[in-house]
This record gives C-alpha cells, structure tokens and sequence, in this order.
C-alpha cells in the first residue's frame, strides 16, 4: 500500500505533459491550416473572393456569313438581345420569379425548369432564360432594374436567312445546344447556347460559331454594380463562300416550284455544288430563336417530310437514268456484242412472266419500239432492250460497274446525314435478306427499278463522271476547297462516245424521250427515267392515288463531252413521265449557266414562273416548297425488301 501512495505524485506530472503535447499539435494543425489557406490555396480563395464582387457578363460572338460564289451574301445576322438571370442570390431569385413569369411571359413551370436543369452550375454564372428579348420585354427589364436586379440584357446576334427556304437544306439551321453538346464541348457552350444543328450550319460549327468574350462589372453586397472592368472582346466567326451559284439557285428553287423533290446542280470537273434544292422546304429563320417541342413533333411528323433534304437523303429508284450503266457495262463488257438488237411489241416473256415496256401503257402514239439497237434504245427508253441486256451480263457485272460509279455508296459531300442509297448484289441479299439471288431479279435492276435505289446528288455524280470520261469528283459545297478527292475509273474512249453520243440524242434527235427540251446553241443531253412507286397491274387494282403515282427523273449536262454542269432533278409522285416533269427543271438551269455565262440579260427561266415578292426578309411560318424567293441576295424509306417486291411493268421513259 506504501508502495502506491508512494508514486503517486507522478500522475499530474503526466497529466501536464500529455496536455502540453496535445496544446503544441492543436497549434501545429492551426499552423499548417493557416499555411495551406495563405499559400496553398490563397488562389483559389482570391478566385472566391473576386467573384464575390465582379461579375461576369458573357459577351456573344456574332456567326460567320455565308457567301456565294460571287461574294452575295446568303446567310447573315440580325441583332437582338437575349435575357440572363444572375443566380447568385437564390433567394432572391425565387422571390422574383412569379413578376418575371409575368413581365416576360414565360410560363412559370418552364423558369423553373430552366433553373433545376441549371442546378450543376456554378451560382456566379448567369443563364439565358428569353433568347430573343421583344421590344415589351426590353420595356419590362428596363422599368423594373432597381427592383428586380436578377435580370439583365446582353446583345446577340441572331441568324438571317433569306426568306420562303430558299437554299433551306443545304444551309441548315441553328438550335439551342442539347446536353449531350454542352458537356462534348469541354466548356466552351453553356445552356441557352445556340450552334449548328444541321446542314452547313452543323458541317462548320466550328468556323462559324466564333468565340465568346466576357464583360466584368463591379457589384456590391446586394448585387448592383458599381463600377466596371476591361472587356474582353468577342472573337466573330469565321465568314464562307460557297460554290453555290445564287442566279442558279433562284432558277432551281423558282423551277421546281410547289412540288415535292429535288436538284442538284454540279461542275463535274471540279465537284462544286452549283445549286441544290429541296421542297417541301422549312424556313431556316423559324429555328433562329427556339422551336416549340409542338411545332417539332408537327415537322417530324408531316407526311410530306419537309426535314428531308432529299438532294442527299431521298433514297429512291432511279428508273431509266439507271440504263447509261447497263449500256456502260455493256459496251465495256461487250456483253451482248454492241451490234446487239432486240425486237420490242411493247413486252417480253421471261421465266414464265411477261414484262411491259414503257410504250405498252402510252396514252398516245405506238405502243411498241420494233426491231431497236443501243441507241435507239437509249434515245427511246426502250426496256426490253434492256432486259434482255441485264439478262446477259448478270447482276454481278452490274453491281461492279455500278458500285464504281458511287452507286449504293455516299459521295462525300461536305453536309451531314447524306444517305447512302443501294446497289443490290448476290451477297447484299443473302446478308440481308437471308435468301439467295434469283436471275429474273436482274430483269429489274438493268432498267433502274427492283432494290436499286440512289439519291439526286448520286445520279447528278454518276452522269456527269461518265460524260467526263470515268473521272469523278467529290462534291463539295465550299467554292475553291482544299482536298477535293478524285476517283478515276478506266472506260474507253469508244464506249465514252457512243454513251454520250446517245444521251445528246435523247434531247436532240426524232424520237427522243427529251426531245421538247432542245436548247438552241447549246449541246444539252441528258437521260430520262420514270420509276414506279408500285407495279401499274397493282396499281390498278387498289386504284389511282396520288401517293403511288410514279417519281420522275431527268439528269442533263452541256456541252456533250467533258460538261461544264449536270444537273439532276426528281419530281416525286408526279404522274407524268421524266421528260415533261423533271426535264423542264434542268433545260432551265442550263439555260440560266450558259445565259450568265455569255452575260446575257437575266430572265425568268423557269417552268413554273411565279411573280416575284418584296426583296425584304419577312417573318415566315414554316414554308412548304413554291414560296417566291428573292430576286436578290441579302445585301452586308422503302425498306430493301420492300423495293425487290416492286414490279418492272409499264417502265419509264
């Protein structure tokens, strides 16, 4: 017992030492916060602090212009102000968002949307809640700074495209940034952003959009500025001339009318898009702010598809333009001998089935071509020339001379979403379709109808390659572009001629199915087609109706060797043959290039001339095709085995 009592004046000792040691650490800790605080991160809490009392206002840089060929300008900007709210102050925020409901007429549901959507974002950073502010809603910011000081205008500037969609699928449009945008573009777009969304507009974002400044204003404890901080400027997009030809364009546009299609206009010995249209057209400005999800769903869902850029998308039969590659493989082939000749009474038996030729449904005039050789069989569009022909040379001889002059394969041209179309093949089938190729198949291919399909800007390549002797160009829509690929394909000069002998005679001798199409002084050729929706026996059974009336097709080019432009058009569901529906459009614009180019007074070369409006922009509702453009320039899913079921009979011309 001794013994304990005996040491126990050492516990306060030990007591004291522990305290001292844990007083020294509890410094120490002090020390090292303090030293982390002032050294460490005294960048990241100067950063805080600083945003504390600047503010910072983005500055929006305007797009790049677009420009044609000859420096008009076909796409520009407006000004207008968008509306920010400056979340720093969330209390403050909530306080007044029913009065800027009210003052700015948004639905309520739709401010508190915007801000739960923006709630990863830092408080400092203001969000656009009105993109394109009215005069009223200018008036209601102004009247109400000093007690709604969540509110503030920047000025933006918002795009201008000529009115009635003029130039509509090629040029695109802009949107409102998605999600999906903001978080790839590793923070250079905030919600409320506005950038490509499709066509050029899309293809070159990145040249047009620019680079954004910020203006730094000094505020106080309540927000109210105080002074203000050097700006950094906005960066503008970068302007871009196009190939487009706007004289060409307005021809095109004004040509084709109200009616649904496409053309595509291009110099084959360069690739440069010239023209391209495509109707039932939207008009661009309607996207320039914000599209409705209403008005969305109503665009998506119209039957007559004015989203579709059919220049590059419309992926359908080519019909008879289709025969210049059988007649290529042919004649490259010498499968049958050139000295070839069919006898035609307006039909053909093959595997137990009779096959019509075009002539057997003509309303007027005989209804069969007789005893027919190559070019009389391509001046006349005689199908059971070609069947036969396509009998002769297989499926495989086809698809070869076929996939090399891009059939079934996308062009390469500088805008998104181009489609690919189909060249049909013993392997596609049994990959596809799980079956094996049945012969009588390639009754339907020769003459440009069963799985085969192709786009207008595929048939505007393939035609003018060919005529070029086997040299094809990548088209572009950029004038004077960089890199411009070049895809070479031997054919003899021999064939070359007889091809384009024969496609000069389809507009320029007796009996050719474009002869009405004659330009004086000018060496236009072309190829008709006509290509059926559904078979006419079926056709006659369901009866008549306007959605399976059959598509026509022209593809025309001048002079007769080595064209300066070719020119496709597809008129769809037009009842009338390629020649007097499709051909009008590409004489016109031919007419129209050859006119600019000995500087001949312009005119009206159209088939559907229509009077001109005011040259001003107007505000415009969603436009179908046929508006009136402008008479100047603003100034500083057939499935495939769907198509194999499609009958030849009653071919086109």
């Amino acid at each position: 017992m001794s013994y304990w009592f005996g040491n126990d004046n050492r516990l306060p000792q030990a007591r004291l030492a522990i305290a001292s040691y844990v007083i020294v650490g509890m410094i120490g800790v002090l020390l090292l916060g303090f030293w982390k605080l002032q050294v460490i991160d005294s960048d990241k809490y100067a950063t805080l602090a600083e945003r504390n009392r600047v503010r910072e206002i983005p500055v929006i840089a305007p797009r790049g212009r677009m420009l044609d060929r000859d420096g008009r300008v076909l796409v520009d900007n407006r000004p207008s102000f968008s509306v920010l709210l400056l979340r720093e102050d969330m209390t403050l925020v909530e306080k007044h968002l029913a009065a800027i409901s009210e003052g700015l007429g948004i639905p309520l549901v739709d401010l508190q949307d915007q801000l739960n959507s923006t709630k990863s974002l830092a408080k400092f950073q203001p969000i656009i809640i009105k993109s394109d502010a009215s005069p009223a809603d200018i008036a209601f910011i102004e009247s109400h700074k000093s007690d709604i000081p969540v509110l503030e205008m920047i000025p933006v500037s918002r795009r201008r495209y000529l009115p009635g969609g003029f130039l509509s699928h090629a040029v695109g449009y802009v949107g409102e940034v998605s999600e999906q945008q903001i978080e790839a573009s590793n923070g250079k777009l905030r919600p409320g952003d506005f950038a490509g969304k499709f066509g050029l507009e899309l293809q070159y974002n990145d040249s047009l959009q620019g680079t954004d400044g910020k203006r730094r204003v000094i505020v106080n404890s309540v927000g109210k500025e105080v002074g203000h901080l050097p700006t950094q400027e906005a960066i503008p997009g970068k302007q871009i001339q196009l190939s487009i030809d706007y004289d060409l364009q307005q021809v095109a546009e004004q040509s084709l009318g109200d009616r649904p299609g496409a053309v595509v206009a291009l110099d084959p010995r360069n690739g440069e898009v010239l023209a391209m249209a495509s109707h039932p057209a939207l008009d661009p400005n309607d996207f320039a702010v914000r599209v409705s999800a209403d008005e969305w769903k109503k665009l998506n869902e119209d039957p007559h598809k004015p989203l579709l850029n059919r220049a590059i998308q419309a992926q359908l039969a080519p019909g008879s333009v289709f025969k210049i590659v059988t007649a290529t493989a042919m004649l490259e082939d010498h499968v049958p001998a050139e000295s070839f000749r069919t006898f035609c009474p307006g039909y053909a038996n093959f595997f137990g089935r009779q096959y019509h030729c075009w002539v057997f449904y003509a309303k007027t005039g005989p209804k069969s071509h007789g005893a027919t050789h190559l070019h009389e069989a391509i001046l006349k569009s005689c199908d059971v020339f070609f069947y036969n022909v396509g009998l002769r040379l297989g499926i495989d001889r086809l698809a070869y001379y076929a996939s090399h002059f891009g059939i079934g394969h996308k062009s390469g041209i500088d805008l998104p979403s181009e489609e690919a179309g189909l060249m049909p093949s013993p392997q596609w089938v049994g990959r596809v379709l799980h079956r094996k190729w049945y012969q009588g198949e390639v009754i339907s291919v020769a003459t440009g109808q069963g799985a085969v399909t192709t786009t207008p800007l595929q048939l505007a390549r393939m035609i003018g390659g060919i005529a070029s002797g086997g040299v094809f160009m990548q088209p572009h829509m950029l004038k004077d572009a960089p890199n411009v690929k070049e895809e070479r394909f031997p054919i003899s000069e021999h064939t070359i001629e007889e091809i384009t002998d024969a496609m000069y005679g389809v507009v320029n001798e007796p009996g050719g199915t474009g002869g009405q199409l004659r330009l004086t002084g000018i060496e236009f050729s072309g190829k008709s087609g006509t290509a059926q929706v559904i078979g006419y026996d079926t056709r006659a059974r369901i009866g008549k109706q306007k959605k399976f009336e059959d598509n026509a097709w022209f593809v025309g080019y001048a002079p007769r060797r080595n064209p300066e432009i070719v020119v496709s058009v597809l008129v769809q569901e037009s009842g009338k043959h390629g020649g007097e529906a499709a051909g009008p459009v590409v004489r016109d614009i031919i007419k129209a290039y050859y006119d600019k180019k000995n500087k001949k007074t312009p005119g009206q070369y159209t088939a559907q001339t229509r009077p001109p409006e005011s040259l001003e922009p107007q505000p415009q509702k969603p436009a179908q095709a046929g508006v009136p453009v402008p008479r100047v320039a603003l100034k500083a899913d057939d499935t495939a085995s769907a198509a194999v079921a499609r009958t030849v009979s009653g071919r086109e011309r």
